[in-house]
């Protein structure tokens, strides 16, 4: 406020005041006449004085007002055009109408009244395109972050005044940035099949092996920008940041390979298997989920990386098949945990996946046999019978002393109480069992699985067999009877039934086949396994065989090597049926792979998947929402047969370009 403002004295109050004086005048000019008179003249010069004084500071206050005005509109002006953001007013035609100096610095070289919006600020205007369309209709603010050379701005928007602010804010992008980029990601690296890789070596080779592979590791680690720890012979500690982990992402892990090229010459090649974990502030989190990351990639089959970042679960690799282990160590292990468990509990309760295959019935009358050396109650889960089981179940109704041992879903339910045991075989996955609610349920739940793991899991089992590289669950099921009892003695027909499991499994022996495998199947037919009950229950129908050649006849050939077969739109087919024509496919000349897609009969669209092994149909079935193993898998999906057809293609395109489909 001015100082003559501050120090004035005069004002109304002085109007008071002089009344006061003349009535003070006009009481003295009573009792003396000339002092009166003195007193009035006194009165009227310093009522002029007052009224002078008052015109004075009107001016005054006149002038201020005028020139603080003049000073207001002239500052502001300037003070819009210097302001440290961007004002920009466009029309109703998305036009630039007005903008201050700062605009005029993000575009130097340009006169920028009358241009659009969307050549200037084009991420601006589709955000505000699709914020109109939305369902919530035109927003009050828009808030966005725009790049625009190399800088970076938060535009705020204001359609009712048609008024865009835009604030520079590159420093707090890059320290955002810089934060994300050094976050802490954890790592475990371990050589998956060393004492495989290394058999029939002395401990010099065996050391010249692991010192080679480690400096190979060690370059890598080193290329990345990760700090690496040897933890043991075989396992390595890997601490990086955010900005090396998605490098490695980007390179595909691309050491699983090398490694494996690296040590091809030996009679099995070394491999790795790498878990990773990101997004968690804790470092002892981070810790256990690069553990659990890590037993994800090596059940799995190893020679891969199993990243998880957040909610986000990726795998890279995978490309060979597991290697079998040289010992039975673990088989032996496995039996005697389960005989004990068996033992401890009231009832056994066996269960498999939904459309239950030979593989299910196998296992499960194999599991009911251990059950029963033990005299402990077992129960087979089973609901309705297939095509696929429709022969063998024939053959079990002949034994009306197993066939009592079948129960369904509902009558499980009723029986499971807290001291029963539930054995999952041949899947892993909750969801995929006949009965979900029994596995939630249950105190106790063991699992026997040969494919190789997927993100969902049983984690509360007390006991997993979980082994990727067996060609079936028969297969794992007939080890543990081996060691379970000291007398095993199997009828035929229990025998008959599991073999059966490892011969569908291993399309007659030509697949997933390893020297336990044939071990396994040697075992069973010492017991009496009929062979020629086998070739009976396998035999195909001629109806059958007429609808897979007619899906087969329609195959056409994708990337030199991939057989894939539409059906017609609108015709159900059993997904079995779809399964076999993916098998048959197979076994055409210069079929690396074959992929069948069909409506079920269920109104869903079923793909499945097969590979002689030099590609990964697995990874390509996780990507649209299903599972497998490397050589089989399958996957159910909620859309139209182009739909479905289109995002396959798309997944093998997306993989042919970054990694290629064959190994």
């Amino acid at each position: 406020m001015p100082k003559f403002l501050q120090k004035r004295w005069h004002g109304y109050h002085t109007v008071w005041a002089f009344a006061l004086v003349l009535l003070l005048v006009i009481f003295l000019s009573f009792y003396n006449t000339w002092l009166g008179i003195i007193g009035l003249l006194l009165a009227i010069l310093s009522g002029y004085a007052m009224l002078k004084a008052e015109m004075k500071f009107r001016s005054d206050l006149v002038e201020y007002i005028g020139d603080l005005s003049f000073r207001i509109r002239r500052v502001e002006g300037e003070a819009v055009s210097v302001l440290p953001f961007g004002i920009v007013l466009y029309s109703e035609d998305k036009t630039v109408e007005w903008h201050n100096q700062f605009v005029v610095n993000m575009f130097p070289h340009q006169t920028l009244v009358g241009l659009p919006l969307n050549e200037l600020f084009p991420k601006l205007t589709d955000a505000m395109r699709e914020k109109k369309d939305s369902r919530e209709g035109c927003p009050k603010e828009l808030r966005l972050e725009l790049c625009h050379d190399e800088k970076y701005y938060e535009a705020t928007v204001i359609p009712e005044e048609r008024l865009i602010y835009l604030d520079e804010i590159t420093e707090l992008v890059v320290l955002r940035q810089r934060y994300e980029d050094e976050r802490l990601a954890l790592g475990i690296l371990m050589m998956d099949n060393v004492d495989e890789a290394a058999q029939g070596m002395d401990d010099q080779q065996r050391t010249a092996l692991l010192a080679k592979v480690s400096s190979e590791v060690t370059d890598w680690a080193r290329e990345f920008n990760i700090y690496l720890r040897r933890l043991s012979s075989e396992r390595f500690l890997m601490m990086l940041n955010k900005k090396s982990l998605d490098a490695l992402e980007n390179s595909r892990f691309l050491i699983l390979d090398e490694v494996r090229e690296m040590t091809a010459d030996l009679k099995v090649p070394l491999t790795l298997s790498v878990g990773l974990a990101f997004g968690s502030e804790d470092v002892t989190e981070l810790g256990q989920l690069a553990q659990s990351s890590l037993d994800m990639a090596l059940g799995r089959g190893g020679d891969q990386a199993a990243v998880k970042a957040g909610q986000r679960l990726s795998f890279y690799g995978g490309k060979s098949n597991a290697v079998e282990k040289r010992t039975r160590v673990r088989a032996r292990v496995i039996s005697h945990a389960l005989r004990d468990l068996m033992q401890e509990s009231d009832r056994v309760i066996i269960m498999g996946h939904k459309m239950p295959d030979m593989d299910v019935i196998g296992a499960s009358i194999g599991v009911l046999k251990a059950a029963q050396l033990y005299k402990v109650e077992a129960h087979i889960v089973l609901e309705g019978i297939n095509p696929s089981v429709q022969r063998i179940m024939n053959e079990v109704r002949k034994d009306e002393n197993l066939m009592s041992r079948f129960i369904s879903p509902e009558q499980a339910m009723q029986m499971l109480t807290q001291h029963t045991l539930l054995v999952v075989v041949d899947t892993h996955k909750a969801s995929m069992t006949m009965e979900p609610r029994l596995v939630k349920q249950a105190s106790r739940v063991v699992v026997i699985d040969h494919h190789r793991r997927g993100e969902e899991f049983i984690n509360d089992a007390v006991l997993v067999y979980l082994e990727p590289y067996a060609s079936s669950a028969c297969e794992l099921v007939t080890e543990v009877l081996q060691y379970i009892h000291d007398r095993v003695s199997l009828s035929p027909l229990e025998a008959t039934a599991l073999l059966a499991g490892i011969t569908v499994d291993t399309k007659h022996y030509a697949l997933h086949t390893g020297s336990r495998t044939f071990e396994a199947a040697g075992f069973l037919r010492r017991h009496g396994a009929d062979t020629a009950m086998i070739q009976r229950v396998l035999k195909e129908d001629l109806t059958e065989f007429i609808a897979k050649a007619e899906i087969v006849k329609h195959a056409r050939m994708v990337y030199g090597h991939v057989a894939l077969a539409v059906t017609h739109k609108g015709e159900q087919i059993p997904q079995l049926l779809i399964a076999q024509a993916a098998d048959m496919l197979l076994n055409m000349t210069d079929v690396q792979a074959s992929f069948v897609i069909g409506q079920r009969s269920d109104g869903q669209i079923g793909i499945s998947a097969r590979s002689m092994g030099r590609m990964n149909v697995q990874v390509v079935m996780e990507r649209l929402g299903g599972g497998g193993h490397l050589t089989n898998a399958a996957v159910q999906l909620d859309m139209t047969i182009e739909e479905a057809e289109d995002a396959l293609l798309e997944v093998l395109a997306d993989i042919e370009a970054k990694e290629g489909l064959f190994e």
